[in-house]
């Protein structure tokens, strides 16, 4: 069994990882400043200006096919790659991306909505999440109601990432009550931000943040749908699956990074006439976050991997979102203590990080859901206990 990465994969990694140190990184002190202004870290050309700079050394659309000019990675090198992104807290992601199940519009709808997203010409957001419906999606309550050749949507969807800045949205909607969403009772739709909607920022504890989206006698065009009619649940999961291995990816990226601060700081901070390292409960601190970080990584690359392999993925990408968030906010919460009362201001990213991470617990799946797919899947017999080796 090789747990080493190929030259492809370390060659990926290692390039990644120098865009990063050297056009990234540098810009970490102006964020914090914009930030504890109330600023945005990065404004959308900064954002851009990066992401074609990126796209100069040949990163640009991740997992986007090669005939939208991505570069179609495997899932094991996009969780590498999401992993370098964790170094840094600049708000930066590559360039090139749209929604997985953007994909599945129509030709007129990619010229319209899919291909303009790809070039950064247009920012879309996804939006299943209501008041009444969060971890449980086939709750949803928008409804579309047809009404000749268009569609007349009417509700409310919350903390929906990017929705105050988005273009256009992918909303699912009811289109069959007595159906129900799980059942074929929804539908996915692509719409304007010109159609009608409105949207109304939501602050939270971390830095920027979701919207809610009001949709009050929006109509939509017939030739908006996205898919299928019914299909609306079905492509939200697969919305939300892609989130499971990337998210604790970037967990881990933070955690390398934070704990290799935690490292430095115990190695120079003096207390009594000693290194604070020298202290056994610093030590076990750091040796509990190496573990449990080492522990993550290769649940994580498991789960990529059994996207690789073609194999069903949700029940490893479950546990892996499952002990990756829980694993970045332990170890940010001891490099916050190690680091003491400064770990604790706005001079240092390690609160930043604090504020960031509490969010992965929640958000595309929260713990207690992730906890019910993995007992219900082996409870029902769907996997068994040591997945692809049992």
């Amino acid at each position: 069994m090789d747990f080493a990465l190929t030259d492809e994969e370390r060659a990926v990694r290692d390039t990644v990882r120098s865009f990063i140190r050297r056009e990234v990184m540098p810009l970490e002190a102006e964020v914090l400043r914009r930030e504890r202004a109330h600023q945005p870290g990065l404004d959308h050309s900064e954002l851009r200006e990066l992401q074609l700079k990126a796209r100069t050394f040949g990163f640009w659309g991740l997992a986007t096919g090669e005939e939208y000019g991505g570069m179609n990675l495997p899932a094991v090198l996009q969780s590498l790659i999401w992993t370098e992104l964790g170094h840094t807290f600049v708000p930066f992601r590559f360039g090139g991306e749209a929604d997985n199940i953007l994909f599945h519009a129509t030709e007129e709808q990619k010229r319209e909505f899919l291909i303009p997203t790809i070039e950064g010409e247009r920012r879309s957001c996804f939006a299943i999440t209501e008041p009444g419906a969060g971890s449980d999606a086939a709750n949803i309550r928008l409804s579309a109601r047809r009404d000749g050749d268009d569609w007349v949507l009417d509700g409310e969807k919350t903390f929906i990432t990017g929705g105050h800045d988005a273009d256009f949205a992918i909303v699912v909607a009811v289109t069959d009550r007595e159906k129900g969403a799980r059942n074929g009772g929804a539908t996915a739709f692509l719409v304007d931000r010109a159609m009608g909607w409105r949207s109304e920022f939501i602050q939270t504890m971390g830095e920027g943040g979701p919207a809610s989206l009001v949709f009050d006698g929006v109509r939509v065009p017939h030739r908006n749908i996205l898919g299928e009619i019914g299909q609306g649940f079905t492509l939200g999961m697969e919305w939300i699956g892609k989130g499971r291995y990337t998210i604790p990816s970037h967990a881990i990226g933070i955690a390398e990074r934070v704990l290799q601060m935690a490292i430095d700081y115990a190695n120079t901070r003096e207390t009594f006439g000693a290194k604070i390292g020298t202290n056994q409960a610093i030590q076990w601190m750091i040796a509990d976050s190496e573990t449990e970080l080492e522990a993550a990584r290769w649940l994580v690359l498991r789960s990529a991997w059994t996207v690789d392999a073609g194999l069903d993925p949700r029940h490893a990408s479950s546990m892996g979102k499952l002990y990756g968030a829980g694993m970045v906010n332990r170890v940010v919460d001891r490099v916050l203590q190690i680091h003491g009362g400064m770990g604790y201001t706005r001079e240092l990213p390690i609160e930043r990080w604090y504020r960031q991470v509490r969010l992965y617990r929640i958000f595309e799946g929260t713990d207690e859901m992730q906890r019910l797919i993995i007992s219900r899947d082996l409870l029902r017999g769907y996997t068994k206990i040591g997945g692809h080796l049992a």
